[in-house]
């Protein structure tokens, strides 16, 4: 080889020194790539490992990204079904990823559980039940069926969960649904039976009884608590959920107004508005004693009212929502001229009762 075709190297650099040259350089670029990768790899002094914020109430997770030097944003809220409200409930970056210092921690905070008031869906009929269950986003899981002398075929008899509580998106709910009873039912003789043997006979014939008057007859009068008269008449065939009225002595020694009992069934007018809102409900009652409030507070719309009212003489009873009048029943009426004194007419009621 002649000495213009040597390497250029060995022109300037003896031909011993070529390889621990060359070995020099390879360990200096191998070391150079090391500290790159360590750099890379291992958090420097300005870095920070992100820890988890989830399962912190948002405040919590808020003051502890501060501490570290970082920069907190509640990024959005979601619905949860496992984390309470106002916990945080995922973040970015994740935990374990390494971040320079003042770099924005995202969090996503829980709004809690969606829940719904159950309606009350008791007495409706099985469609309407279950179109209510879709608009309340509940499931109906178990449906069971019994007869029933008071609860209408296809009609609901009872509900689990209970209305008016307050229950998560989608709960499940189990109904049971009445198969109906008898279609007619004879009426059984109940007069001159006390009022309580009354009450055992109509159970046992499975007949309801509605209003129950207890009249006054004056010193020739059966003993107090005797039924006088029934209507519809003994013997005859009524509707499974039909009523029988019964007229009821006072005693011989009671004199002045008739007490009247009767059966009032109401329900709060749905609201598609006021779906989940607190209604301000008042049953008042005006009779010979005067006025008093039968019930006052608070229900939901679609909630049902069962009520038994005792009055005396002349007598309604008043149904308002939010001091608005939606109903009157007239529950009893005095005879013109009873006892010497002339029917007192029950107080027309405003919305404020007065």
């Amino acid at each position: 080889m002649s000495a213009g075709a040597r390497p250029l190297i060995e022109r300037y650099v003896p031909r011993d020194w070529v390889f621990p040259l060359v070995f020099a350089a390879f360990v200096g670029v191998l070391v150079w790539f090391g500290h790159s990768v360590q750099q890379f790899l291992l958090p420097g002094p300005n870095t920070v490992t992100v820890p988890s914020f989830i399962g912190l109430t948002a405040n919590d997770a808020t003051n502890a990204i501060a501490r570290m030097n970082l920069k907190s944003a509640i990024a959005g809220h979601a619905i949860s079904n496992q984390f309470p409200k106002g916990v945080v409930m995922s973040q970015q970056p994740q935990a374990g990823l390494h971040v320079r210092a003042g770099r924005q921690v995202s969090l996503i905070v829980s709004d809690g559980m969606k829940t719904e008031l159950m309606p009350d869906l008791r007495y409706q009929s099985y469609r309407d039940a279950r179109l209510d269950l879709s608009q309340a986003h509940l499931t109906l899981t178990k449906t069971t069926y019994a007869r029933s002398d008071d609860i209408p075929s296809d009609h609901v008899i009872s509900q689990n969960p209970e209305p008016s509580v307050s229950v998560a998106e989608g709960a499940p709910v189990s109904l049971l649904i009445s198969k109906g009873g008898n279609p007619t039912v004879r009426v059984p003789d109940m007069t001159g039976m006390d009022i309580d043997g009354a009450r055992g006979a109509a159970a046992a014939a499975h007949v309801k009884l509605g209003q129950i008057v207890w009249t006054p007859l004056g010193p020739g009068g059966p003993a107090h608590g005797t039924v006088v008269e029934q209507r519809p008449a003994p013997g005859s065939l009524i509707g499974t959920y039909d009523t029988v009225s019964l007229d009821v002595s006072a005693g011989p020694h009671e004199s002045g107004y008739i007490i009247h009992q009767t059966h009032i069934l109401a329900a709060v007018p749905p609201s598609e508005a006021e779906q989940n809102k607190a209604l301000r409900v008042r049953f008042s009652v005006s009779d010979a004693t005067g006025e008093y409030d039968l019930y006052n507070g608070y229900a939901t719309p679609g909630q049902k009212f069962d009520l038994t009212v005792t009055t005396v003489g002349t007598s309604a009873v008043y149904f308002f929502v939010n001091d608005t009048l939606l109903g009157e029943t007239k529950v009893g009426q005095e005879p013109p001229n009873a006892y010497g004194a002339p029917a007192a007419a029950p107080v027309t009621k405003n919305s404020h009762g007065r």
